[in-house]
């Protein structure tokens, strides 16, 4: 697993957001059962930054807690193990399955976390982890994706034992 980190702000966290990060992530792909080597790219802006990024990329100009890029579009209702991965899928340097990019609003992950009544580490790895279930092809459109998409959740931050 490769993570690539940029960060366009000040990252004033008081805990090691990278290994929380690297954790959150192992965690996913650990729980979904997703049996390859892969990428992905987070960034940490903030309400500006993704306000931008989320006018451009959803023609919706207000800033929001989170944005996932998937690359590949999975269908959940097949395992992964036996999808067939397109080489365009595939960074040829490493040959990791290439995901997805994460962008993480650093302004909104301390305002939830205190609108919510916990942790701002909390917060920050279940926007990880919501982002990484987008990443691997789940969605919460409707109300039965969204059902299974918070099951998921539960499940991740279960087992990273990071409680509310």
């Amino acid at each position: 697993m490769n993570i690539i980190f940029s960060e366009e702000v000040n990252i004033d966290f008081s805990f090691d957001y990278k290994k929380i990060c690297e954790d959150t992530v192992k965690a996913a792909l650990d729980t979904l059962k997703f049996p390859y080597e892969c990428e992905i790219s987070v960034t940490i802006t903030d309400d500006k930054g993704i306000q931008e990024m989320n006018k451009e990329f959803r023609d919706i100009d207000a800033p929001t807690d989170v944005l996932s890029f998937p690359l590949i579009q999975f269908d959940i209702n097949i395992p992964y193990d036996e999808l067939m991965v397109n080489s365009d899928d595939v960074n040829p340097d490493t040959d990791e399955i290439m995901l997805g990019d994460i962008v993480l609003n650093i302004d909104r992950i301390k305002k939830q976390a205190e609108e919510y009544g916990h942790s701002v580490e909390r917060e920050y790895s279940f926007l990880i982890c919501h982002s990484m279930l987008h990443l691997l092809g789940y969605d919460h459109i409707e109300d039965s994706d969204r059902l299974i998409m918070e099951d998921r959740q539960r499940e991740v931050m279960e087992r990273l034992g990071i409680k509310r």
